[in-house]
């Protein structure tokens, strides 16, 4: 198996991207902050459908962690990614330092506004500031034509395409599938810290997914139904607490009192020392 190469320094890559692009070469980005599992590996692999050079890059951002947030703590596993990537045969990996990124006197951060406010922005301020910055910084470091994106994020993913479309950022925002274990519990590095009670007490997101998505079809439409069911049905395992659980419009985030079209059900809950977040889009699929 060949080495990975791999590129840390900003004006490097740069570089490296400039002579791809000058090649007619179509750049795919990967964004992770490593740790890597079999839901980046799917977005990898989807990234690698999608153009001629694929780039996973490895930053676990700091600016996205409040002081009181596990960043000193995040799952971190350098060598097992380099591997990992290798296999799946991407052709570079820009692992960059937190120094790189922010140099002394850094002072510039992005804000999208309404789709940033709801949901984790309500109970992680600044999160979405620091997911903004990182990611359209990666685009001018990288410069993709296009990049992929997990559904399990979803607000993330909303943030990242509002900020793309009004900074008129021409990079393409492919958006992958949830990937899940076999018994439907998303797949997360912070799965890690859950115990083996723990990890079977997770599964009450899933559970209440389902729920709401029985609810809807068997004709239930008043949104604060459905949250009640889900909310009950969370509140059946008494190992998880739930943050929150919201029906909002796939698009906007904006709360919804009727499911009469696709809708997004949000879920955050606590279980044990996991901050684990879920959803699914009912009645339909999403944007």
């Amino acid at each position: 198996m060949a080495a990975l190469p791999n590129i840390s320094n900003i004006r490097e890559m740069q570089a490296w991207s400039d002579h791809a692009r000058r090649e007619g070469k179509r750049i795919v980005l990967v964004p992770t902050m490593g740790f890597l599992h079999e839901g980046h590996l799917s977005l990898v692999r989807q990234g690698r459908q999608k153009g001629d050079r694929l780039v996973v890059s490895i930053f676990a951002n700091p600016a996205q962690f409040a002081p009181t947030e596990d960043f000193d703590n995040y799952p971190r596993d350098l060598e097992r990614d380099i591997r990992l990537l290798a296999e799946e045969r991407v052709d570079l990996l820009f692992n960059p330092t937190a120094e790189e990124i922010y140099p002394a006197g850094y002072q510039t951060y992005v804000d999208v506004d309404q789709v940033s406010q709801p949901l984790c922005g309500a109970h992680r301020p600044g999160h979405f500031r620091g997911v903004a910055t990182v990611v359209l910084k990666l685009f001018n470091i990288v410069r993709p034509h296009a990049a992929v994106f997990g559904l399990k994020d979803y607000q993330q993913l909303q943030v990242i395409r509002r900020m793309t479309e009004d900074l008129n950022v021409d990079v393409e925002i492919v958006a992958c599938p949830t990937v899940r274990e076999p018994d439907g519990l998303a797949m997360s590095s912070r799965n890690r810290y859950l115990t083996p009670v723990e990890r079977d007490a997770a599964l009450c997101l899933q559970s209440a997914l389902g729920k709401a998505e029985a609810l809807v079809v068997g004709g239930e439409t008043a949104a604060q139904r459905i949250r009640e069911a889900v909310v009950e049905e969370i509140s059946r395992q008494p190992l998880a607490r739930l943050e929150y659980a919201d029906l909002r419009d796939p698009r906007e985030l904006c709360p919804v009192e009727e499911v009469k079209g696709p809708t997004l059900l949000a879920l955050c809950a606590w279980v044990g020392k996991a901050r684990l977040i879920d959803n699914r889009i009912l009645a339909g699929e999403g944007p």
